[in-house]
């Protein structure tokens, strides 16, 4: 197991100590396949108990441990047949979240806080305190496999992928190669960090784009995101239709719908202006309940009809409901509630 005082495991880090073991590219390939896909082995009885080179075969109890290590239950709430948010103890004892999503899909989270502050959410009450590593993200992807099928993975959970770039990337990398996961499948989300931009073109692996835009209005955006990048509005939008150009995946526009904030008439008719054209979807997300907070979501006929009305203007607008409604279970909660236990 590794050491609380230690840093957190990176998949580059577990590939040196391969090699360091005599791994080859292919041996590290066949391990990696089995750890992220769930691919279990006999080792004294199949191929594999002479596959690897003998150094590497001594080891592989410890690796296996510590990489099972990573990332355990702690706690489940179910939401509904195929939705269910996971509260998952980290090696340190930290906590995070993830959630089982409809068709496949799986939400994991990128760090131990957030850093962002959004108003509208309970992960970055605290602030940040601790970067995950890689191995730790696909961990939460393991863990969520030995459960049920996993297809696709968005990084919207706890966390800013973007200020945990490297280790965010090196796990999307993994998960879209020896991990079986479709590069439209994997979902980054931010909320606009430039970075995100210049780095994703330049990768292996290519992940669709979701940008936390809730927003038209520059100054509502520093207020409900005080500590995003002072980007222009119009200048994200373009770099994100750029990236979504490039890649021919469309950009998905995350919007958390507040009542008497950001579902006026007004924001509808900016969102049809900037969107007009763009290989784009809005996703509308009704506000979460959240302990301590006034803010409440809009009602169902509301949503509908900002809905209706952007897709009537020839811009796909979703209704994307935040799993947890029932449970109080926004992004955060579930981790606050335990600490507080």
């Amino acid at each position: 197991m590794i050491p609380a005082s230690h840093s957190p495991l990176r998949i580059s880090h577990l590939r040196q100590r391969l090699r360091d073991l005599g791994a080859k590219p292919c041996h590290e390939d066949r391990l990696l396949r089995g750890w992220s896909q769930v691919c279990s082995y006999d080792r004294k009885h199949s191929p594999a108990a002479t596959f690897f080179p003998l150094a590497l075969r001594n080891e592989l109890p410890a690796i296996e441990a510590e990489l099972h290590g990573l990332a355990r239950l702690r706690s489940e709430y179910l939401v509904e047949d195929e939705v269910a948010r996971l509260l998952v103890e980290l090696h340190d004892g930290q906590t995070v979240e993830s959630v089982l999503l409809p068709r496949g899909g799986l939400c994991v989270s990128t760090q131990v806080g957030c850093a962002v502050a959004c108003v509208f959410c309970m992960s970055g009450r605290n602030g940040l305190l601790r970067q995950l590593g890689s191995a730790e993200i696909v961990a939460q992807v393991v863990l969520a496999r030995r459960r049920r099928a996993v297809s696709k993975v968005v990084f919207m959970g706890m966390g800013e992928p973007a200020h945990n770039l490297d280790n965010v990337l090196e796990a999307i990398e993994l998960l879209g190669t020896q991990g079986n996961i479709g590069h439209k499948k994997l979902v980054f989300s931010t909320v606009g960090d430039v970075r995100v931009f210049e780095r994703l073109l330049l990768e292996k692996v290519k992940p669709a784009l979701a940008v936390s835009l809730h927003t038209t209005d520059a100054t509502l955006r520093a207020r409900l995101l005080p500590h995003a990048p002072q980007i222009a509005i119009e200048e994200l939008v373009e770099r994100a239709e750029a990236y979504a150009r490039a890649t021919s995946y469309p950009t998905q526009y995350q919007w958390t719908l507040i009542e008497g904030v950001n579902d006026s008439d007004a924001e509808l008719e900016r969102i049809a202006q900037l969107l007009a054209g763009k290989y784009a979807v809005m996703n509308f997300i009704p506000f979460n309940t959240v302990d301590g907070l006034d803010y409440r979501r809009p009602s169902a006929e509301r949503t509908a009809y900002m809905m209706g009305t952007l897709n009537q203007q020839g811009i796909l607008a979703r209704l994307r409901d935040s799993a947890g409604q029932e449970i109080e279970g926004a992004c955060g909660q579930l981790r606050a509630r335990a600490v507080e236990v």
